[in-house]
């Protein structure tokens, strides 16, 4: 096969064309039996091959025809010896990931800002999960990657550990010295795991970090969707033989993925690997020269700082995504938040994400000069409506210290709870996860004691009108917290 092919778009289009009389789901059968405003907005050819797992298809829970060669042109692609595709999202994917390499009372070394589907899928497995502390940037407020160094002294801790997880590259688009973690970890016989969300297109193109599998991960749970093209809740699981059995991957992934599996989303995945295969090289090179005059020119404006490679210093800052414009706005004495709903009701721009110091922006295959130029223009707009703020603002950076864990997130997620007010929770043991989303990285997960210093960095993000989600009580007034208290060794 060749990386131009793409097998199960082209069996979907041979099925289509056919025009077989369908007695079999869904329901709308092509469309016709849709509400015709939303079948005449989306489509006839997409409703088309919205078609079910029938032979002539294959089957995403025991590929052996058009599904299983699209993987493994994928897995060819991508340097993997095994593609498994997720209509799960990375989400999927990731707990495909966990719960193949932990189980009940097995530890995993992570770092602590994780996305939610980490914690949950290491509440699923019982496992427990060994915290190594990312590098804080106090300049910008954020966590980025755990350092090679942090690595080793964990394992020497705790040798016992089945697995370890890395973010490659985070959110925010920074990457550390995974080669070097792979050649630490790998020593030991215990496997690296790797939650690279955010770096798809990393792969195919040499002035990025290395991926997953060019640094030797045992898996790397990746989002095509974010940055590679393809639909909204498509991903990929790349394994790599040796320290993971793929046939126990396939057995996991199976457990958690609907058996009504998209097969318009499947093909979006199958044709946005052949475009990063045969064209991802010349396309992400359009994207960092974009992304290069971008960030040159955001610099440019008073009170504006866009993050690039002066933040590389250490084995967890080893390399970043240039394509991820972090901009912090707290000199102009605004948050993120509030740079976000300006630029939305001022100049039509939907970011990726703010937090209480910036906002992020993408950019992709997807972009052009137009876009980066009105991006520009409504940065500097920005900085020109709150010019005279800025000049009496001095904003203190505030990251709070991770919360110590108490016990399991498994055992606190299924004690006996009750509920307290937030305000008077200090010292008592989270039962619920509490995030900001995006990007998804908890407050606190169950297990984790609440401390008042967390607490008010709750209260600061609700302030700031940033989204904190995952507690019961949608007001935050009160929290779940587990009744007794019980130290997890």
């Amino acid at each position: 096969m060749s990386q131009l092919e793409t097998p199960l778009f082209d069996v979907l289009l041979k099925h289509r064309n056919r025009h077989p009389i369908q007695f079999h789901i869904p329901g709308h059968k092509k469309g016709h039996g849709m509400d015709p405003a939303f079948r005449e907005f989306v489509g006839d050819n997409v409703l088309s091959i919205d078609l079910i797992n029938i032979a002539p298809l294959d089957d995403l829970h025991s590929p052996k025809g058009a599904i299983k060669e699209a993987q493994a042109l994928a897995a060819e692609a991508f340097g993997a010896d095994h593609t498994f595709f997720s209509v799960q999202g990375t989400s999927g994917a990731i707990m495909t990931m966990i719960l193949t390499v932990v189980g009940p009372g097995d530890k995993i070394l992570i770092p602590r800002n994780v996305h939610k589907s980490i914690m949950s899928a290491i509440v699923f497995a019982g496992a427990i999960p060994i915290f190594i502390h990312p590098e804080v940037d106090s300049e910008y407020g954020i966590s980025h990657g755990i350092s090679a160094e942090a690595v080793e002294k964990a394992l020497n801790a705790y040798p016992d550990a089945k697995a370890v997880l890395v973010i490659n590259p985070t959110y925010y688009g920074f990457s550390a010295d995974l080669k070097r973690i792979v050649e630490i970890v790998h020593s030991r016989n215990i496997p690296v795991v790797v939650d690279e969300a955010h770096g798809v297109h990393i792969k195919f193109h040499d002035e990025l970090p290395y991926s997953a599998m060019e640094a030797g991960a045992d898996m790397a749970a990746t989002s095509v969707h974010k940055l590679g093209g393809s639909m909204t809740q498509t991903s990929i699981l790349n394994v790599r033989e040796g320290l993971v059995s793929a046939k126990r991957v396939q057995a996991v992934f199976s457990m958690l993925t609907t058996t009504s599996t998209s097969y318009p989303l499947l093909a979006s995945l199958d044709t946005a690997r052949r475009q990063l295969a045969i064209h991802g090289y010349d396309l992400i090179g359009d994207a960092l020269r974009l992304a290069k005059d971008a960030r040159k020119r955001i610099n440019q404006i008073p009170h504006l700082k866009c993050a690039g490679k002066e933040k590389l210093h250490s084995s967890a800052t080893f390399d970043m995504d240039p394509l991820k414009l972090l901009i912090s706005v707290k000199d102009l004495g605004i948050s993120g938040h509030q740079a976000e709903e300006w630029l939305r009701h001022n100049a039509n721009i939907e970011v990726e994400l703010s937090d209480l110091y910036n906002i992020l922006c993408l950019v992709t295959l997807a972009d052009t000069k137009k876009e980066i130029n009105l991006l520009i223009n409504a940065l500097s707009r920005m900085s020109k409506a709150f010019d005279s703020e800025a000049a009496f603002t001095e904003t203190v950076v505030n990251v709070p210290e991770i919360p110590a864990l108490a016990m399991s997130p498994r055992d606190a997620f299924y004690a006996d709870t009750e509920v307290v007010p937030l305000a008077e929770a200090d010292n008592c043991i989270c039962a619920e996860f509490i995030m900001v989303y995006p990007p998804g990285i908890p407050i606190f997960i169950p297990g984790e004691i609440i401390t008042e210093e967390n607490i008010r960095y709750i209260q600061m993000n609700v302030e700031a009108g940033l989204p904190v989600q995952g507690p019961e009580d949608t007001t935050l007034k009160t929290i779940r917290v587990i009744k007794e208290r019980r130290a997890i060794i």
